[in-house]
């Protein structure tokens, strides 16, 4: 009788241990460093992010791409309001961001002013935050200190905070520019320099970058991110894959780097991996042709390989690719504005920097889409980078 008991309460025993287990796979945690909350607030991230994306025409996307000067936007000269010239022009052309130089910049008010009624010609236009940019290293490029702007301290060159090696100092530099540019209505820094000065020739680099050892420049440039982050200001990587090894500035023309791909991992990609894992919002992409790596002359900001298959699949940089300025001579003088607009966006960019004739790029980015060079998804891929940024900003 005690046999028989036990062999027919074995079957109630054995569901009872069966749908145990499926409870318990079903309530086990998410993976490692990623919680339920974190993954239910980016499943509505994404969601919003799709919403706003297909509330967008073709021509608004592709405006989204393009990063210009105010002069550019305006046809005006020294542009130092956001009025009713802006509006208009924003209005036909409603581009991701604008980026201010010395010209554009008087005093504090005026600063202030300009740039948050330039956010509220952005929102009011087409319901999303505009970037609005500087280039704000310290030491010899600097917009903003150093020019009389009141409350805004004198920042010294990187190379000196990285002959240091307090890596808090560097912290600290990119949280007080940070602090400034946050209080008068920037949310981006093209900063900082994450190039390693190794040749002396080089013409453009120099003080700018924080050494000429990669593992120095490595611990520097990932503090002077979160630095300038914590103080509410997206940071940029640049100039990928590194300028610190060429001896022509790429402003003036054609600037190579005889390297190949293991030498670049063991130097110049260091500090960018290091500014990528520290959360870098942007990494700018060089007109720097390295052809050891690609096999061809091209400038990186305008190759596969360099954007696609080294910065994004080998290095993980998932967020927004910007070109440097593509009025700079070693784009100019070798591709019409929209020959490289669109080159950028194939080779993998997100968003164009200051292209020589901004409305003839914007036509032949769009006639580019339209006729199939570049696929609406292609398209949708770097806006939605574009749009998940601005989610930060709202």
């Amino acid at each position: 009788m005690k046999i028989r008991i036990i062999k027919s309460v074995m079957p109630l025993f054995l569901a009872i241990a069966y749908f145990t287990a499926i409870f318990a796979q079903e309530a086990s945690p998410p993976p490692a460093g990623e919680s339920a909350k974190d993954m239910e607030v980016e499943s509505s991230e994404d969601t919003e992010v799709e919403s706003m994306l297909n509330d967008l025409t073709i021509e608004e996307k592709v405006a989204q791409l393009f990063f210009i000067t105010p002069e550019a936007l305006t046809g005006v000269d020294g542009v130092t309001v956001a009025g009713s010239r802006t509006a208009e022009c924003f209005a036909e052309y409603p581009v991701g961001g604008i980026v201010y130089f010395s010209q554009n910049l008087i005093s504090r008010e005026q600063i202030s002013s300009m740039l948050t009624g330039m956010q509220d010609i952005s929102m009011n236009r087409i319901n999303l935050p505009v970037f609005l940019a500087v280039d704000e290293e310290g030491g010899p490029v600097t917009r903003v200190s150093g020019c009389g702007i009141e409350g805004v301290p004198e920042i010294g060159d990187m190379f000196s905070v990285g002959k240091t090696g307090d890596v808090q100092q560097a912290y600290q530099t990119g949280a007080e520019i940070g602090t400034y540019l946050s209080e008068l209505h920037f949310n981006v820094d093209f900063a900082p320099v994450a190039d390693v000065y190794t040749n002396e020739a080089n013409p453009v680099i120099r003080r700018r970058a924080f050494g000429t050892d990669a593992g120095t420049v490595s611990q520097m440039v990932p503090m002077a991110v979160r630095g300038l982050m914590d103080a509410g200001v997206e940071a940029t990587l640049k100039h990928f894959p590194g300028h610190g090894d060429t001896a022509v500035d790429s402003h003036a023309g054609y600037a190579c780097s005889s390297k190949s791909l293991d030498e670049l991992r063991s130097c110049e990609l260091l500090p960018f991996k290091a500014g990528i894992e520290a959360g870098a919002s942007f990494v700018m992409a060089g007109h720097i042709s390295v052809p050891n790596v690609p096999g061809c002359d091209t400038p990186a900001s305008l190759s596969h390989t360099m954007l696609t298959e080294i910065l994004r699949n080998e290095l993980g940089f998932q967020k927004i690719i910007i070109t440097d300025a593509l009025n700079m001579g070693a784009i100019s003088n070798y591709y019409t504005s929209g020959q490289a607009a669109v080159q950028a966006i194939l080779a993998g960019a997100d968003m164009l920097l200051m292209p020589s004739d901004f409305q003839s790029a914007y036509a032949e980015v769009c006639a580019a889409v339209y006729d199939g060079r570049i696929t609406e998804e292609r398209l949708n891929e770097s806006v939605r980078r574009i749009l998940k940024e601005k989610m930060r900003l709202m």
